[in-house]
């Protein structure tokens, strides 16, 4: 939109003491037209130009330099391009630098070494600043003297500085012969594309498969420094490097030169407009340094960059130490000795290039660490200076004398009876096993003693912190029938390489709780390590419920170890902690199975208590009803007694409100039933009946279901086009039925294939469906669609197609295409499913969602609870086995989305091969 300049001088109001001269701004856009860099920008700009001049809205300006400025705002604005000036300068001359190639070579040999200078600092680090980019005839020429004073003495050392900061000229064609030092021979990288608008010509700049003297490598740190000052082809060089990843680039945001820029006279007057005629456009980003300038990405001010940069090669050059010692540490101590291979494999493979200080080394570490091990245990991390590194502490000797054993016992455990013949049990410390040992007589009559009788008990771990793992198996022993021998879990230790199962112990002093009774684990934020490990083991046991807060997930069986020679630690597990489930905890907090404020916790333990009461009636309602109403019976029978049986095994004492009951008898009846129909949901009003009477409809209303309902099409090949996303209830489908002849068949009846599309269909009524069938198959003989039978009822019904239909029927010979997708379901499956039986249809799509074609809404006993049960099953009048649950599956495979377009391209297909069989 270039015609926006003539905006900018019709809004600046100046008074009109001479005229303005049109032919300026018409000779301007000429010059931008031929020269500027982006011509795709100028499209229309003379005409709109000379319209402006033709309509007097260009105003006369006196005085030229304001005229300049006006314009200047004007062509930047515009084009949004900086570069662009417009100025007045009658005396202005033009002057033309010599060429360097053209110099003498003592001239350009003394320019070089003028705008070049290295050293070799502290560890062998290179420093080469260069403040000119020499163009390739001067690189040509001065080959020799290149590779003796600079390339040879850079290329042995271990690192690189490339000083760029005051590199304020140069030549582009210089640029692949600097990026060529920094790669590999092969393959070639393309590494800029520039484009020069006078001679509408395109280059492209290549790294070289030759360079004078020896490579610096892709290996090797390259930190490059930059400036505000640094412009031009030191851009280019910086630009391209940081996004080939090969160097690192520290100091200031860099100016934003231009490939090329000329001053070029406007007509003959004293007028000049610097135009960019040139641009460059980096193939690795499709973006370019012009303008916008080199972002570092270590940003510091330009004096101090030397100093980063010495600073960021020290923390670069550990690096390769540090991956080595955490590989090291992991292959010693690391528990999963099975993920140690793939372990080492990553970090050695680890791509570092972004690392500038030991804080990114230690975040990136610990992200390929967890990307593998997929361990939340296994994390390294950066820590600040001095910060003490706390190993596990050794257990105290405990006294043999019994009068300080009891008064150990007193101070550790606190027993209460509660409200409701409740137990209550504290302690927060879990001992040594030999310590436990000791105390065990006096545990028995301090604990267990009192607690025996009680109703329920609670387990207070909420101030619980920690201690040895090895007493767990003591207090489960407790908490189970003696009689039974109980596997709890077990213990993988990789340091001393040993296995050590954890069960019920024998002889264990005192009474036993046993299995029967409700135990309730409160927990808080300050639960931690071992007292973690007990209330995972009581979810994981379904010998309790744990309520309150989620604990802290300290980790438990880690070494903490520092990186040499770094701030860098890393923890590593070395044991394995097994449940009896075979499945490894990794800890990260138990997250309880009532969440409330540990201050709350055991007033819910009593509203808990008050519900397990209940629980047992609702299991056993729930399997009453499916054995009365679900369709099969000899699965109903299965699911009720495996209900029970999971009940009586503690597998519900997760359980703590109706939604959390609801939840788990849903999933444990589609997975004991295989039927994902079944469902239980809580609802604090009774539902409404999923299939109340329909209504019927008014003559008014009539035209209004149809379009709302129905959308036809006739397609290319005279193909028909049905959509309709419910189904209706036959005494609906008789009231609309002449309108709908009218209005929808009539209109694709004719056609020589029909698609009927079911994606977006879930059901609803199946009493349409012989009705609907009926159109696509001959008056004679009637053909058995389907089998339904009612389980409350215990009737079988066979379903056929109708005698008469009204309007004309599709017929049995012409191709029907059905579409579906997962959301297809329910009576809309029993038409789909149908119609494949019976070979009348080719399905399209993806496979249905593998609705119910009848289910009842069951009240649970007396509760909020409901359960959904299928009570219908439905036969194959082809092979007389039960449909599948599991939907229908379709002929062609295809997302729903293109379901339409593949259907089409069969029909096409077919048409073709039928007239070529003609």
């Amino acid at each position: 939109m270039v015609w926006i300049i003539l905006c900018y001088c019709v809004t600046y109001r100046v008074m009109l003491i001479s005229s303005f001269q049109p032919a300026l701004v018409l000779d301007m856009a000429q010059i931008l037209l031929e020269n500027y860099c982006f011509p795709e920008n100028l499209v229309g700009m003379q005409e709109a130009i000379q319209q402006a001049i033709n309509s007097g809205e260009i105003l006369q300006i006196s005085d030229r330099k304001t005229l300049a400025a006006v314009l200047t705002v004007g062509v930047q604005g515009a084009l949004n391009d900086p570069r662009l000036t417009v100025s007045y300068e009658p005396n202005f001359v033009p002057v033309m630098p010599p060429a360097l190639p053209s110099l003498p070579t003592d001239q350009l040999i003394r320019l070089v070494r003028n705008s070049v200078k290295l050293d070799i600092l502290e560890n062998n680090v290179g420093y080469l600043r260069i403040d000119r980019i020499i163009g390739e005839e001067t690189m040509v020429k001065l080959g020799s003297l290149l590779r003796d004073n600079i390339w040879s003495k850079v290329a042995h050392t271990s690192s690189l500085i490339f000083d760029l900061r005051y590199s304020t000229a140069g030549e582009l064609s210089g640029v692949p012969f600097i990026i060529s030092y920094f790669s590999d021979p092969e393959p070639l990288i393309h590494i800029d594309t520039v484009y020069d608008r006078p001679s509408n010509t395109t280059k492209e700049l290549w790294t070289m498969s030759s360079t004078m003297g020896e490579r610096y490598g892709k290996k090797k740190d390259l930190i490059i420094l930059t400036s505000k000052r640094t412009v031009g082809a030191a851009e280019a060089v910086a630009y391209t490097l940081k996004h080939l990843k090969r160097a690192i680039i520290v100091g200031e945001r860099s100016a934003g030169g231009s490939v090329k820029v000329q001053k070029i006279r406007i007509g003959d007057s004293g007028f000049y407009i610097t135009v960019p005629v040139a641009r460059s456009v980096s193939p690795i980003t499709g973006q370019s340094w012009e303008v916008s300038g080199v972002s570092p990405s270590v940003n510091v001010i330009a004096m101090e960059a030397v100093g980063n940069a010495k600073s960021l090669l020290a923390v670069r050059s550990a690096i390769p130490k540090a991956v080595q010692s955490i590989s090291d540490i992991i292959r010693s101590f690391y528990a999963f000795t099975d993920r140690v291979p793939a372990l080492l494999h990553q970090l050695e493979s680890t791509d570092f290039f972004s690392v500038i200080s030991e804080e990114d080394l230690a975040v990136k570490l610990n992200q390929e660490l967890q990307t593998v091990s997929e361990d939340p245990r296994l994390t390294i991390k950066h820590i600040q200076d001095n910060v003490a590194i706390i190993e596990d502490s050794e257990p105290g000797k405990v006294p043999d004398d019994p009068a300080l054993l009891r008064a150990l016992v007193d101070r550790v455990f606190n027993v209460e009876i509660l409200q409701g013949n409740t137990g209550y049990l504290r302690f927060d410390t879990f001992f040594e096993s030999s310590v436990a040992a000791k105390l065990g007589e006096h545990m028995a009559k301090k604990v267990w003693e009192p607690l025996k009788d009680t109703d329920n008990l609670i387990i207070d771990l909420r101030y619980n912190t920690g201690g040895s793992s090895a007493s767990l198996a003591l207090i489960l022993s407790y908490l189970q029938n003696t009689s039974q021998k109980h596997h709890f879990f077990t213990i993988y230790d990789r340091i001393q390489n040993t296995t050590t199962e954890h069960g019920s112990l024998p002889g264990i002093t005192g009474p036993t709780y046993g299995s029967k009774r409700g135990v309730y684990v409160l927990t808080s934020y300050y639960t931690a390590s071992v007292g973690e490990e007990f209330a995972y083991l009581m979810q994981s046991l379904h010998r309790g419920t744990v309520i309150g807060e989620i604990t802290s997930g300290t980790l438990m069986h880690s070494k903490t170890l520092q990186v040499e020679g770094t701030n860098i630690v890393i923890t590593v597990p070395f044991i394995n902690f097994i449940d009896n489930n075979g499945e490894c905890w990794l800890g990260g907090g138990v997250v309880p199975d009532a969440i409330v404020l540990a201050e709350e916790a055991v007033d819910h333990v009593h509203e808990t208590i008050d519900f397990h009461r209940g629980l047992r009636s609702l299991i056993e309602g729930t399997g009453e009803l499916l054995e009365q109403h679900y369709a099969i019976h000899e699965v109903a029978t299965k699911v009720s007694k495996v209900l029970l049986s999971k009940w009586a095994e503690g597998s519900y004492r997760s359980v703590v409100d109706f939604e959390s009951l609801a939840s788990q008898l849903t999933g444990d009846l589609q997975e004991t039933s295989g039927d994902h129909r079944l469902h239980v949901f809580y609802c604090d009003v009774e539902p409404e009946s999923l299939h109340e009477v329909p209504k019927i409809p008014t003559a008014e209303e009539v035209g209004y279901i149809i379009d709302a309902l129905f959308k036809i099409e006739v397609l290319p090949s005279n193909v028909g086009y049905l959509r309709f996303d419910m189904m209706a209830d036959i005494e609906v489908v008789k009231a609309i039925g002449p309108q709908l002849i009218k209005l929808v068949w009539s209109k694709i009846v004719n056609t020589d294939a029909l698609v009927i599309d079911m994606r977006y269909n879930t059901g609803g009524y199946s009493t349409a469906i012989p009705l609907l069938c009926t159109y696509f198959f001959d008056v004679e003989p009637l053909r058995h669609l389907y089998t339904v039978f009612d389980r409350t009822t215990t009737t079988m019904t066979e379903v056929m197609t109708l005698p008469q239909v009204k309007g004309q029927r599709y017929g049995s010979s012409k191709d029907v295409y059905i579409l579906t997708s997962h959301m297809t379901g329910s009576a809309a499956e029993a038409f789909t499913r149908t119609m494949k039986d019976l070979n009348r249809a080719t399905v399209v799509g993806e496979p249905t969602i593998g609705g119910s074609l009848s289910s009842g809404t069951y009240q649970i006993v007396d509760s909020i609870l409901y359960a959904s049960i299928p009570n219908q099953v439905v036969l194959s009048a082809i092979t007389g086995k039960v449909w599948s649950v599991s939907g229908v599956e379709p002929h062609v495979a295809a997302q729903a989305n293109s379901a339409l377009s593949v259907a089409q391209k069969i029909i096409v297909a077919r048409l073709q091969t039928r007239e070529q069989g003609k």
